[in-house]
C-alpha cells in the first residue's frame, strides 16, 4: 500500500495500518492488566513514543487500570537517522518512581542503549519493578542485552516514520507507521 503526502511529493510506504496498530492496543493493554501490576506509574519516552502511549494509556484505561503517567525526553538521534551511541536526558521525569511499578513505553528498540539507559535510571531511582513496552521490535543485533517485556510489532530493519516518529520533526503527524520510499 502507497500513499503520497503532499510534503514536497514524498512517497510513504505503509508498514502497519492504523485498523491493526488499534487492534494491537487493545492486546497489549490486557496483556498489561494481566500482569496485575499495583501502583503503576507509565512512563512515556519522548519525543517519538507520544502517540503510542497516548493510545496505550487509553486502551489501558478500557480494561480497567489507572495508571499514573510521567514523561521523560531522552536522545540518541538528534536529527539524524544514526544513534550517536550516547543517550542524554533532555527531559527528566517529575513523579517519584521509588517503591512503584514501571512500564516505560517507547516507540522502537532497535540498539537497545535508550531503553537500557532508561531501566539503568529507574532501577537507580528506586523502582520496585520495571517492564518495558515498545511499539515497534525491530529484529537485529542490539548493541545491549535487552528484550522488551511487550512489543506491539515486529519490524523489518528500516527507517520508520508516522504515528509520533519522525526523521528530522516529520511525519510524526501520520496515522500509520511506514517508510520513505522517496523524497
Amino acid at each position: 500500500m502507497n500513499e503520497t503526502t503532499a510534503k514536497a511529493d514524498t512517497e510513504l510506504e505503509v508498514i502497519f495500518t492504523p485498523e491493526a496498530i488499534a487492534v494491537r492496543l487493545d492486546e497489549l493493554a490486557r496483556e498489561i492488566a494481566d500482569a496485575r501490576l499495583e501502583n503503576l506509574l507509565v512512563v512515556a519516552i519522548l519525543k517519538g513514543s507520544f502517540v503510542f502511549a497516548a493510545d496505550l494509556i487509553r486502551a489501558l484505561h478500557r480494561v480497567g487500570l489507572t495508571p499514573e503517567v510521567d514523561f521523560m525526553t531522552l536522545s540518541s538521534y538528534k536529527k539524524a537517522r544514526i544513534a550517536s551511541g550516547q543517550v542524554s536526558i533532555l527531559r527528566d521525569m517529575d513523579l517519584d518512581v521509588r517503591g512503584r511499578n514501571a512500564l516505560i513505553v517507547d516507540d522502537v528498540l532497535d540498539s537497545g542503549r535508550t531503553l537500557a539507559f532508561a531501566k539503568d535510571l529507574l532501577v537507580a531511582r528506586g523502582a520496585a519493578s520495571i517492564r518495558t513496552c515498545v511499539l515497534l521490535d525491530k529484529q537485529l543485533p542490539r548493541a545491549v542485552n535487552l528484550e522488551p517485556d511487550y512489543y506491539a510489532f515486529l519490524c523489518p530493519n528500516e527507517f520508520v516514520v508516522g504515528y509520533g516518529m519522525d526523521v528530522a520533526h516529520r511525519y510524526r503527524e501520520l496515522p500509520f507507521v511506514g517508510r520513505v520510499v522517496r523524497q
